[in-house]
Order: C-alpha cells, then structure tokens, then sequence
C-alpha cells in the first residue's frame, strides 16, 4: 500500500477581493463547511480559516489527488453552497486562480499557527 504525505499551504481569493466574508461568524461557518465537504470528498483538510476576502487551507495531499483538483474541489462546492444559502448580499465566487506552496513537516506546526490566526493576523495590518 502507498504511502504519501504532501503538505500544500493554499491561499485562495474572492472574485475581485471584495469583501463578502465580512462577519467572524460567517468566516466560521463557512469554513466550517469547507472542512466537512472536503472530509466528504475524501481530502484531507488539515485546518481552514481566513479573512474577509481569502481563505487559508493547509492540506495533506492523497496519492491520487492533485493541488488542481482539490483547489476546484473546495472552491466550487463552497461557493455553490454559500449562493444556495444565501450567505451573502451578492452572488459568491472565488477567483479562478489560487497560490500553493509545499510545506515541509517541520514548518507544520507554524503554518497551522499563522492559518489558525488570521483574525488577529489582520487586524495588526490594519492599526
């Protein structure tokens, strides 16, 4: 049996970055759903969060799995459920385009801190 751990850091955007994640409480829930449609679809979604227009993902790849097709995985599932729900004044999308970087596993613990707090990430940018 195969055996493979591949940490990808992924960093995906609004449409346009507009500001449509603009609540703390829609953050976590839409988050929160990102992580249970991915453990649905069998990607292993390490943790989640982010900010009023990106989003943060550590993932560990499958050996079958490619950062293309788990990026359309997760992007497309969330922003059809966040239009289906009605999460937000306008209609939600992601951009097309993501950032994915590896992630050696002795850096795994500080990317999970920085993914963890963007909250307070981002409100130190702004003072």
């Amino acid at each position: 049996m195969s055996w493979v751990r591949v940490y990808i850091h992924m960093v995906f955007c609004t449409k346009n970055r507009i500001h449509l994640l603009n609540s703390s409480d829609l953050r976590k829930e839409v988050f929160q759903h990102i992580k249970q449609n991915a453990a649905k679809k069998d990607i292993w979604l390490d943790c989640v969060n982010g900010w009023r227009d990106h989003a943060h993902c550590l993932i560990s790849l499958g050996r079958e799995q490619s950062i293309s097709k788990v990026a359309q995985l997760i992007k497309g599932e969330s922003s059809f459920w966040i239009n289906q729900n009605k999460l937000t004044d306008y209609k939600f999308t992601w951009q097309d385009d993501y950032w994915a970087v590896g992630v050696s596993e002795s850096h795994i613990h500080s990317v999970r801190d920085y993914i963890h707090n963007q909250e307070d990430h981002h409100s130190k940018i702004l003072i």
